[in-house]
């Protein structure tokens, strides 16, 4: 028995209507065979939706949290890169600032939205430094969240105010070792990464100092331009590189593995006396746990060929940061042996989180 051949006049997103999708119906067909084509014709577009949603990404407006005050690495990353997912995918991708209570407020929010690619996070390293600093977190770095690229790394810079009669780290070193628990340092905030620089550094060396924290980089740089502070670490290298070429500060070091291309004659701390030392304030982008791995695949192919590309390298490179560009699986890899290293760190200092 023949019969004629109709098209299913479901309509789906992304299919148009009266388009072929693959099945058909008799107008007319045995009980058997009808219960069979309706049955087929279902399983089929009961997919329908699901693929059309994965192709569709992005169909509307993204938004990037920035758990820091504005301005930062973290920040100017977050709407360097808005801007050229709106060039490449027409759609806007809004970039919101949410500080406060050391970078959790924001992060929080990011851990708690919905798991559809919409909602993601432009973090500092605080992500692996807050657990050894604070005694409850309302997220868990590893578990919360999904890894999509390392984005960028800026070196710290451990500086001493020029009263100080040392000349390089090693004289540092034993000028503090005399005088334990008499040097003051400062930083941008109990548990942040320059705190936990310093006190890596402190640990490696074998010296006791005293620690001072600030609400922030500049008003502890403010105090040891004053002389109030001996010491301090800082990725803000805008605000310190003038200082440091006036002679109003003295750089010890630079805490990654390689110098920095504006201070060429300055050592890193590992080669100054410290081997095996490193320290560097990182964003990387995070999505929520549970995103689909397409949408994570998507978003690191188009942020990754972002950050690499001349022009994001020169743009960054401005605010002293450095390109990487990891694999989802990489950046994973690297935030647990942050976790690791700073719980160690905070452990052997004998930081009290709060």
């Amino acid at each position: 028995m023949t019969g004629k051949q109709g098209r299913v006049g479901t309509t789906h997103p992304g299919v148009p209507v009266g388009s072929a999708v693959g099945c058909t119906v008799a107008t007319r067909p045995g009980p058997l065979r009808w219960g069979v084509g309706v049955i087929g014709c279902a399983l089929l577009l009961a997919t329908l939706p699901h693929a059309s949603a994965q192709d569709a990404y992005p169909s509307r407006a993204i938004r990037i949290i920035v758990p820091t005050a504005p301005g930062g690495p973290s920040d100017l990353g977050s709407r360097m890169i808005g801007e050229e997912l709106l060039k490449r995918w027409g759609k806007p991708v809004v970039v919101e600032t949410r500080p406060g209570a050391g970078t959790i407020i924001g992060t929080e929010m990011v851990a708690k939205a919905a798991p559809d690619g919409y909602t993601l996070l432009m973090s500092p390293s605080t992500l692996a430094t807050n657990p050894a600093s604070y005694k409850k977190m309302p997220y868990n770095a590893l578990r919360d969240f999904a890894p999509i690229t390392q984005m960028l790394f800026v070196p710290n810079l451990v500086v001493i105010h020029p009263s100080l009669p040392a000349k390089s780290l090693k004289e540092f070193i034993a000028f503090a070792r005399a005088r334990p628990g008499e040097v003051i340092y400062a930083s941008a905030g109990h548990g942040t990464n320059p705190h936990l620089t310093i006190e890596l550094l402190a640990s490696m060396a074998k010296i006791r100092m005293l620690h001072v924290p600030y609400k922030g980089s500049l008003p502890s740089i403010a105090d040891l331009l004053a002389g109030r502070v001996a010491l301090t670490a800082s990725s803000s290298l805008g605000n310190i590189l003038g200082h440091v070429h006036a002679g109003r500060l003295r750089p010890l070091g630079v805490t990654t593995t390689a110098r920095l291309p504006s201070l060429p004659d300055v050592p890193t701390i590992a080669e100054g006396g410290l081997p095996g030392y490193e320290s560097v304030q990182w964003s990387g982008l995070l999505a929520p746990a549970g995103t689909p791995r397409e949408i994570i695949a998507t978003l690191h192919r188009e942020v990754v060929a972002i950050v690499q590309s001349a022009e994001s390298r020169e743009r960054l490179a401005k605010i002293g940061a450095e390109v990487t560009g990891t694999s989802p699986e990489q950046f994973g890899v690297f935030i647990q042996a942050e976790l690791i290293k700073w719980a160690k760190v905070a452990k052997a200092a004998g930081i009290e989180p709060e």
